[in-house]
């Protein structure tokens, strides 16, 4: 049975059309056209441009008081919009700022057009971003809420800026002062963009090791671990003014599906979901979060509607998250250019849909004009009110108000990439490679390195084409005879050839690493490369560092078997500096594995010392 035969929109009935045209006549000619004590007015170039209230307002600590209390900013620029417009504010659209003039010219035109409430930043320069949002800015009847889905920071999405690690990675960390020492940064960085909302922190519970999407985003399996790391992460962006949106309600941890291709399916019961996957937002909810994402998944035992995603489901969204939870805050959907919403419902039906079942902002559509028109007709049909769209609408102003757009400024320009690319960045940067090294194996207390002069040693790295920045920093401590590197898909001939090289060495320090920087799900080593590893591994000569995702440790056959093994979670700079300094005892063991990866292997292992293994002697 199809989800639209149990929800009747009738969106698409053409019998409907003619009535739908009387009643938009008849409510454009009932717009509000009361500016009397509208806060803007037109500049030289004809623009409208809000100006700050000069009535007394003392900014609220959090985005709930705020959109509790509403500043009289939003008042005074709710009243210059139109129905139409206050459907618009509750829409944020794509931006990148490295596609060139016609696709800037494109989003302009729905800036423009349509008066759209936001934007979502992806790939691009911070420059060049910063260049596009002022023009943007500037072209909007009201200031644009800026976004960016960076939950390592900006260098997530841009060139040039800082990359934190990832949340596996700081899963493995203790020191949850990190973890806020980080968002606190985070949100500098945002500002100095511009940029007012972050998509972060993932606040699901990854207890499914098949997981293609979440996996090394979140924080790790335990429930307890998550929340609170996410509310670190949480508490360092807001108290620095930059709105946390925690995802991916209800919780996408445990599915083997990836939302944006398909629609997973999440059977388990109310209990378990109350015990397990609901605790974080349960948690983040009391603390004060800004915002909450509602994921594209089905959970047949919230809402047996068949097909429907949660996204648009009322009992999961307005019963659940609005009434259950009483999360006062602004309610995102994922994007909703995802199959996992597409595949039953078109671009316009789905954003009507998303407004009924309780969402406050629209994210990432396929089609600003079809949603706008689905939901004017939604409200003609009643099946949802124009009072329910202006109480979005003052929410989403109240957002904006809180961030400070009632007195937006322009970016500027002037030492942008140096402003960021603070040496504060750098410092906690290793500071959280350092915390996150988790040694699992250390046999015979092998580990700190004691090079001799008698000793061989070479290093090996798999899956780069040249020595690494690891083995660069190995041979900082040690004199090293060798640097040797071996291609991920490596043949028969090639494992032979390397075999002979490393024959006569003492000891082999080996670095394992993905197809790309970021973590991944598959690392794609050939049957050859495969075997080589695992030869390694169980000879008493070799030492192994995973710079990637630790559910990759059983790609590896008897990896376990390793003299000495070092989870650095990611190629990250800063992780390979740190492991170095790991087996070299210039740092001491601290990190905790996040998930359970199989039976040598379980959560929370991790040989630990509050010291250094071993100075090294300089």
């Amino acid at each position: 049975m199809q989800a639209k035969t149990l929800h009747p929109i009738a969106i698409r009935l053409p019998a409907l059309y003619l009535g739908l045209l009387c009643c938009l006549l008849l409510s454009s000619s009932c717009e509000s056209t009361d500016t009397s004590g509208a806060a803007y007015a037109r500049d030289e170039e004809g623009q409208r441009e809000f100006f700050p209230e000069e009535v007394a307002y003392t900014r609220p600590g959090s985005l709930i008081e705020a959109i509790e209390n509403p500043s009289p900013w939003v008042d005074s620029v709710f009243r210059t919009l139109s129905p139409e417009e206050r459907i618009a504010q509750l829409i944020i659209i794509e931006a990148f700022s490295n596609k060139g003039p016609k696709y800037e010219a494109d989003v302009m035109n729905l800036v423009k057009r349509y008066k759209v409430g936001g934007i979502i930043y992806f790939q691009g320069g911070p420059v060049r971003q910063a260049v596009l949002n002022n023009r943007l800015q500037a072209a909007s009847k009201v200031p644009l809420l800026i976004s960016m889905d960076a939950e390592t920071g900006v260098g997530m999405r841009l060139d040039s800026t800082v990359q934190y690690p990832f949340q596996m990675m700081m899963g493995a960390i203790e020191d949850n002062g990190l973890i806020y020492r980080m968002g606190a940064e985070v949100a500098e960085e945002f500002k100095r963009l511009g940029m007012h909302v972050n998509f972060a922190p993932v606040a699901d519970i990854n207890n499914n090791p098949q997981n293609p999407i979440i996996s090394y985003r979140a924080f790790g399996e335990d429930k307890l671990d998550v929340t609170a790391k996410s509310l670190a992460y949480m508490r360092g962006m807001q108290e620095n003014g930059i709105i946390a949106v925690a995802k991916h309600f209800p919780g996408h941890g445990d599915t083997d599906v990836d939302s944006h291709y398909d629609l997973p399916i999440i059977p388990h019961d109310r209990a378990r979901l109350d015990s397990l996957e609901l605790y974080p937002f349960r948690e983040l909810i009391k603390h004060g979060i800004g915002g909450i994402m509602v994921a594209h998944m089905h959970m047949p035992e919230l809402d047996t509607t068949m097909n429907l995603p949660s996204t648009l489901s009322k009992p999961i969204v307005t019963n659940l998250l609005k009434k259950k939870l009483e999360f006062k805050g602004l309610v995102f959907t994922d994007a909703m250019v995802m199959k996992g919403v597409t595949k039953y419902f078109p671009p316009g039906e789905a954003e009507a849909r998303a407004l009924i079942a309780g969402n406050d902002v629209l994210e990432r559509l396929n089609s600003v004009p079809k949603a706008i028109q689905a939901i004017k007709q939604a409200i003609a049909l009643g099946y949802i009110t124009q009072e329910e769209i202006d109480h979005r609408c003052k929410k989403m102003l109240a957002a904006k108000a809180w961030v400070g757009l009632d007195r937006y400024k322009p970016i500027e320009l002037e030492n942008l990439y140096e402003d960021l690319n603070p040496g504060i960045a750098d410092s906690t940067n290793h500071a959280l490679a350092e915390a996150a090294m988790t040694l699992l194996n250390n046999k015979k207390n092998f580990l700190p390195i004691r090079p001799k002069k008698r000793k061989r040693i070479a290093t090996l790295s798999f899956g780069v084409v040249r020595p690494s920045i690891f083995q660069r920093e190995v041979n900082k401590y040690a004199r090293i005879e060798a640097n040797f590197v071996l291609s991920r898909k490596a043949n028969a001939k090639e494992v032979k050839q390397m075999k002979q090289k490393l024959r006569g060495y003492d000891l082999v320090v080996v670095g394992l690493y993905g197809p790309t920087v970021t973590p991944s799900n598959r690392l794609g080593y050939s049957k050859e490369a495969v075997g080589l590893v695992t030869e390694l591994a169980r000879s008493d000569r070799s030492i192994m560092t995973l710079f990637d995702n630790p559910y990759t440790l059983n790609q590896f056959p008897d990896i376990h078997k390793s003299r000495v093994l070092i989870m650095a979670y990611q190629a990250h700079m800063h992780a390979q500096v740190a492991a170095a300094k790991l087996l070299f005892g210039k740092i001491p063991a601290r990190g905790k594995l996040p998930v359970s990866v199989n039976g040598h292997y379980q959560y929370g292992h991790g040989i630990s010392k509050d010291k250094p293994l071993l100075a090294v002697r300089p």
